[in-house]
């Protein structure tokens, strides 16, 4: 994974340092559990710093004036809008550009996709740039609206995204009764979340169900589902594992760590799994 405006300089003690768009920026990053690299000269030109408290909230530094509130990123043929959040996060993860690569590779125009837990849309971008029919579902608001906003930046208005903001486990109950089906499915769901009523989202209570509703969505000629995961314990094989004993046995799998890339120690940023009727 590389991008002409996204570079990983360094990572360590707990930290990711990163130069995005030209912008230094240093970020908490649990994974970092070795040394950093003194010798990197970029940490003494850092623009903003992220820092998380230990009662989970945190807050950004601006160290330059020159740091801007938003700014827009080129990738994967995509215009995205990136700005720092109150969670740390900019609107991209990194780690995911293999994955929405193999997705810009396989998908087909006129197939059906359902993107759960989808953020701010460069899944459901990637797809719909190949002319894919796209459900975009999130319980955040705020994330759908940047979302569509990263369709307009794009240009691709005129292409077949439906923007859902609801509950996902609510939302894929009524498509099975609904008898809808999907030839790809996407989901990155997080350890903790909040649905549009407050509902709470624990992903070792509700992975499983949801799982098992979402095997009821598969079409006839269904292709493959990604399924990945920041959560500490949800391994590469506990992924797979969890496919597979939800529904999902296509016949070919991929599972490994997500990474963002760096010349000498990649950081390790999550995990995924894949399971497609098809070899890739």
């Amino acid at each position: 994974m590389s991008t002409s405006s996204y570079k990983l300089l360094d990572a360590g003690d707990f930290f990711k340092l990163e130069d995005l768009c030209g912008h230094i920026m240093l970020r908490p990053s649990p994974a970092a559990v070795w040394p950093k690299d003194e010798t990197v000269a970029e940490y003494k030109n850092v623009s903003a710093r992220y820092d998380r408290y230990q009662n989970g909230k945190g807050d950004w530094k601006k160290l330059k004036k020159t740091f801007p509130d938003s700014f827009n990123l080129e990738l994967l043929g995509l215009n995205l809008e990136l700005k720092p959040t109150g969670f740390g996060h900019l609107g991209v993860f990194f780690e995911q550009i293999d994955n929405w690569k193999r997705l810009s590779e396989w998908v087909k125009p006129d197939e059906n996709v359902l993107n759960l837990f989808a953020y701010t849309g460069v899944a459901s971008l990637v797809c719909a740039k190949n002319k894919a029919n796209v459900v975009h579902v999130d319980a955040s608001k705020t994330s759908v609206t940047w979302a569509r906003k990263n369709q307009e930046l794009s240009e691709l208005e005129s292409e077949t995204v439906r923007w859902i903001v609801e509950d996902v486990r609510k939302f894929i109950q009524k498509e099975v009764r609904r008898g809808n089906t999907y030839e790809w499915i996407i989901l990155d769901p997080p350890s903790f979340g909040r649905g549009t009523k407050n509902e709470s989202w624990i992903i070792e209570e509700d992975l499983l169900p949801l799982m098992k509703d979402l095997s009821e969505l598969k079409s006839k000629g269904f292709k493959g589902i990604l399924l990945s995961s920041h959560s500490p314990g949800y391994s590469a094989l506990s992924l797979d594992h969890i496919l597979t004993s939800t529904g999902f046995t296509e016949p070919y799998n991929i599972c490994e760590e997500m990474v963002v890339e760096h010349p000498t120690k990649p950081l390790p940023s999550g995990c995924c799994a894949w399971r497609m009727g098809f070899k890739a």
